[in-house]
């Protein structure tokens, strides 16, 4: 009789697709194979990179290690790249992640996980008991006691992983900014009392990237892709309404404090696309969430939906300029001289702006060994400075991104960038709450 896993279908192919698109072959399994350590090391030593995975009622905890497990039952063994993972399916099948340098133990009927020296994780296969320290159990939402009883053991082996070293110290390395990045995202707050949340405005050409942005913004805190904003094609513009999409934190969390509105992509033409005189409206609260734009007719004070005193809180913080980097070269004159026509607006009415680059597709250049290197690639540099210059926009605001498009599964990498241009456009509403009279 085949031995099957207790992973679920999406729990399974998340886990596959962070790992790079691998493959996992049950090893080990403990109702089968029994609950000894001389089990698991006869079946999984010497098998390369390897996922642990103990199974807790509602909560599946797992870590992943690049090293092999040993049959050196004393051995500790030197640290290697390696993240620990966790499932809440009580909740939602929602991937949360901690990465440490493991060493691991194996002795006395117990796996024992290690970290700068000290004891993680433990498991008593013997006992089927589970053990995770306090700064674990936090990062990964478990419940924190020792000997938690569990229901099952497996081991995988990970095969297919392409330039094993390289690809996963890449990936941890994602994960490792991009878990911080998220924690202080989550417990933001504007530095101003009368401004409750930061709304950003996305501005920019059709099929720029602007609905994918906020798609992407969405799908992170969601833990899973969604794709709330309507996406349209490089030529027409699917989004007609004026749109406050705010961010939730999780399937049933709070509401962050910041907002990313959308709007009609910028046109070339007259009488297509986004109106210039809504922009000034927009961008001083004037317009509701999902008000009907029209191209040809912008609003007036005497609609009945027109917002006539509007308040700080209404009104646009931060202005994010969205181009297709692969686009820049291709800026007709007449887009061009629209852009410019909308930065004056943008500056005349004092708000904070930046610049984003969409459909770069070289994210994992973004980071280095111990720190987040947004330094812009060679190959763009052309670019950053001529579209920079164009919208009188400093390099220090300009920012790039990939976006989730066609994706089913997150990707820390993309996460990480995504998180940090974020909180960098936060940063930059700051500046603008800091400098008002």
């Amino acid at each position: 009789m085949a031995v099957t896993t207790r992973l679920t279908w999406s729990e399974e192919k998340s886990l596959q697709k962070m790992l790079g698109n691998v493959s996992l072959r049950l090893l080990y399994k403990s109702s089968v194979h029994e609950n000894k350590t001389s089990s698991i090391l006869d079946k999984c030593s010497c098998q390369g990179p390897t996922v642990t995975i103990i199974y807790i009622r509602n909560t599946t905890v797992g870590v992943f290690m690049l090293g092999p497990y040993s049959k050196t039952y004393d051995h500790l063994k030197r640290p290697n790249p390696s993240f620990y993972f966790s499932y809440q399916r009580n909740i939602a099948t929602e991937m949360r992640t901690a990465v440490l340098e493991t060493e691991i133990k194996i002795a006395s009927g117990q796996l024992v996980f290690y970290s700068s020296g000290q004891e993680v994780l433990s498991v008593c296969l013997n006992d089927t008991k589970l053990s995770i320290n306090d700064s674990l159990s936090k990062a990964l939402g478990v419940y924190n006691r020792s000997d938690i009883s569990y229901l099952e053991c497996e081991v995988f082996r990970v095969e297919g992983i392409e330039d094993d070293t390289n690809y996963i110290r890449k990936i941890t390395r994602a994960m490792k900014h991009r878990n911080p990045l998220l924690s202080e995202l989550r417990t933001y707050k504007p530095c101003v009392d009368f401004v409750s949340k930061v709304r950003i405005l996305l501005l920019g050409p059709v099929g720029s990237g602007k609905s994918s942005f906020i798609n992407s913004v969405k799908s992170v805190f969601q833990g899973r892709l969604t794709r709330q904003a309507a996406v349209g094609s490089d030529v027409t513009s699917i989004t007609e309404q004026y749109r406050i999409y705010p961010i939730r934190d999780g399937k049933y969390g709070d509401y962050l404090p910041f907002s990313l509105c959308d709007s009609m992509g910028l046109h070339e033409k007259e009488g297509v696309g986004l109106c210039m005189d809504d922009i000034p409206y927009i961008l001083k609260g004037c317009i509701p969430d999902r008000y009907q734009l029209n191209p040809n007719k912008p609003i007036t004070p005497n609609h009945p939906n027109f917002i006539s005193t509007p308040s700080l809180k209404d009104s646009i913080h931060c202005v994010a300029y969205v181009m297709d980097i692969n686009s820049i070269n291709d800026l007709s004159s007449k887009m061009v001289a629209k852009l410019k026509q909308v930065q004056k607006e943008v500056l005349s009415c004092g708000r904070a702006c930046v610049l984003l680059l969409t459909k770069v597709t070289n994210c994992s250049e973004f980071l280095q060994d111990n720190s987040l290197n947004m330094d812009k690639p060679m190959t763009s540099q052309s670019q950053i400075m001529h579209v920079s210059k164009m919208l009188s926009v400093p390099i220090y605001n300009t920012f790039m991104v990939e976006n989730y498009t066609s994706e089913w599964e997150l990707d820390p990498l993309k996460d990480t960038q995504i998180l940090f241009v974020l909180r960098q456009m936060l940063r930059v509403a700051e500046d603008f709450f800091e400098d008002l009279p």
